[in-house]
């Protein structure tokens, strides 16, 4: 029985060595390419037990998967970092100019979405034959409806689009995901709760109090990480305090029960912005930040591993093949719409670029946080669906829609590669 500590050392081998054959031979962006690589070794595993059933090969490989808890891995062990070294890249002044789209279309926008979502799959899976209640067909689209800030921001290193374009897919990827977060927690109480009774005017109160609640968590442990940076000038102890306000907020928010992506993200911007202004030297900006960015890196990398090779952990029906399939061109349909509705009523007030609504639409890719969400579902006859329509969304938007953004940027004249560093 391999320790933790093995398991870790195997996951970083092989995020290390995918990473090396995919510069070396493809020339993907490494996360994408992570992730087919792993999905391909999968599929070759998955092959290899079909061909030799008795074969131990496919047993401890498989035994080694399961050891990892793939809804916690991503959901609780990776995102608070993740969300944090994205949130100190964010430019406040540019945030606050676009802080009401921003925040239409991570409210707004996820809201129409989920009940679209919910709406066409419902109707698909009728359609099919499979067994689903309105109300799961709900958590679906909650849990597929946020865009994945690490699968966007990712995409986004690539190509060198306007400020106020990247700042509309950033901002909203950054915040929309703690939305999706606590709908999906709400939805899925609804879904499972026994008497099937669970009142909207609840349901508001607890939305606000977990998203509330998550900002202005936030904000006092940002705070206090700043007065405390502020008052030394020793990068060791500053970096230091940053990675406990990443772990410390995060958990202090499951604690509370309030949301820890919303919390993690205002730290983050708070850090990023007044703190990298007025409590941090020259030096220990460049250490910081420096330290963030490639701690976001490594864990994009693990992350897109994981979501490759969970493959070899899903138990897929063939017969929701066609459901799976079909949820492709849902999601989409309610992403085009839940963007260009939002972004209908704003233009009356603020300028978007050209091609706003095609771009926010096709940058819309779901990836580790709604994989890890539907995996968090206990299991229940709804489970294999949900999960089989996930794993496909998420595997569609992250190949295809990530590695075509660029090329439909340039396509629209909005967007350029950014020049390969040096």
């Amino acid at each position: 029985m391999l320790s933790l500590f093995e398991i870790v050392a195997v996951l970083l081998a092989l995020t290390a060595a995918f990473a090396w054959l995919n510069h070396v031979l493809f020339g993907l962006p490494n996360q994408i390419g992570l992730l087919i690589m792993a999905l391909a070794a999968s599929l070759v595993l998955v092959g290899f037990e079909l061909l030799f059933p008795n074969s131990p090969i496919f047993h401890e490989i498989s035994d080694l998967l399961r050891r990892i808890d793939f809804s916690e891995t991503p959901l609780n062990g990776m995102l608070g970092f993740l969300l944090f070294a994205g949130a100190l890249q964010i430019d406040l002044s540019r945030l606050r100019a676009r802080k009401w789209i921003v925040a239409t279309m991570a409210t707004v926008g996820v809201f129409i979405s989920t009940v679209l979502i919910a709406a066409g799959f419902w109707y698909a899976a009728r359609l099919f034959d499979v067994p689903m209640p309105f109300a799961w067909a709900l958590v679906f689209g909650a849990l597929i409806s946020p865009t994945d800030p690490i699968a966007v921001l990712s995409t986004l290193k690539t190509i060198s689009i306007p400020e106020t374009l990247e700042m509309d897919i950033s901002g909203e990827s950054l915040f929309n995901d703690g939305v999706g977060v606590v709908l999906f927690t709400l939805l899925l109480t609804a879904a499972t709760t026994a008497s099937g009774e669970f009142e909207l005017v609840h349901f508001g109160e607890l939305f606000v109090v977990e998203a509330g609640g998550g900002a202005l968590l936030g904000l006092v442990t940002g705070y206090v990480a700043y007065r405390a940076m502020r008052a030394i000038d020793d990068y060791p102890i500053e970096v230091l305090i940053s990675i406990a306000l990443a772990t410390g907020t995060y958990a202090l928010a499951l604690r509370l029960h309030v949301s820890g992506p919303i919390a993690v993200v205002v730290s983050g911007v708070l850090i990023g912005n007044r703190g990298a202004k007025l409590a941090m030297s020259e030096q220990t900006r460049r250490y910081l930040f420096g330290f963030w960015t490639l701690i976001d890196e490594i864990l994009n990398s693990v992350l897109f591993l994981l979501i490759g090779i969970e493959v070899l952990v899903l138990s897929f029906d063939p017969t929701l093949a066609p459901l799976a399939l079909a949820a492709i061109p849902i999601v989409m349909m309610a992403r085009l719409i839940s963007v260009a509705a939002p972004i209908g009523l704003l233009s009356l007030r603020y300028h978007f670029e050209r091609g706003t609504v095609t771009i926010l639409t096709w940058g819309g890719v779901c990836g580790g946080i709604s994989v890890a969400l539907v995996l968090a579902i206990s299991d229940n006859e709804h489970r294999s669906a949900l999960a089989a329509a996930t794993y496909t969304v998420a595997l569609f938007t992250i190949v295809v829609q990530g590695l075509s953004l660029g090329w439909v940027a340039r396509r629209l004249g909005v967007g350029q590669p950014k020049p390969s560093p040096k």
